[in-house]
């Protein structure tokens, strides 16, 4: 009985001595390497190019949009015989630069939207109207490849024909704004009025 009970305490002793000698050199881990050692390391993804909203150019990490041309259509007239407002019209080009999955107008759609600052008490953004173009009707929604390009267009919906229209791109659902740009089409031809960048 009493070999027993030194077999069981020198065991005990012997376990304790492994784990406490395990923990050491768990604990010892956080030592500098070895001069000319290789250790591996979790490097970070490579930082995106800076999102910029600049001459027509949207720039994202995932997509380029390039504006074509803009118009103004008036109710009954083409791209916008259905309507009951007059609307603002864009054509874009959208590119596929990360290869995430996307498409010319969601890719739009997530990253613009359109203001008339015609209401002294809240935001006036302008709902999205009726596709502009019945060439892209097929295409709008196709998925664009890695390195792919696609047309589009996209109307919005004036709550009048004076104020100027303010495009603002915007990423994480409008939270961090990119830049901006001003559109006046009083005479019936878009022209800029001014483009923006967010303050720093």
């Amino acid at each position: 009985m009493h070999c027993i009970n030194k077999v069981s305490l020198t065991s005990a002793i012997v376990g304790i001595a492994a784990i406490a000698l395990v923990g050491c050199s768990e604990a010892g881990s956080t030592a500098e390497p070895a001069p000319g050692s290789t250790v591996a390391v979790d490097a970070p993804a490579e930082a995106p190019a800076e999102a910029s909203f600049q001459n027509d150019v949207l720039t994202t990490e995932d997509v380029v949009i390039k504006i074509n041309d803009v118009k103004t259509i008036q109710v009954g007239e083409e791209g916008n015989e259905y309507g009951e407002k007059p609307v603002i019209a864009f054509w874009y080009d959208t590119t596929n630069v990360s290869g995430e999955e996307t498409d010319p107008l969601t890719a739009w759609i997530r990253l613009a939207e359109a203001y008339q600052d015609n209401d002294p008490d809240a935001e006036n953004k302008l709902g999205v109207g009726s596709l502009p173009d019945a060439a892209f009707l097929d295409s709008q929604m196709n998925k664009l490849k890695e390195g792919g390009t696609v047309q589009n267009a996209i109307a919005y919906e004036l709550s009048d024909t004076i104020t100027p229209v303010k495009l603002v791109a915007s990423t994480n659902l409008g939270q961090d704004e990119i830049g901006s740009m001003t559109f006046d089409h009083r005479r019936g031809q878009v022209a800029h009025v001014e483009a923006q960048r967010p303050p720093e």
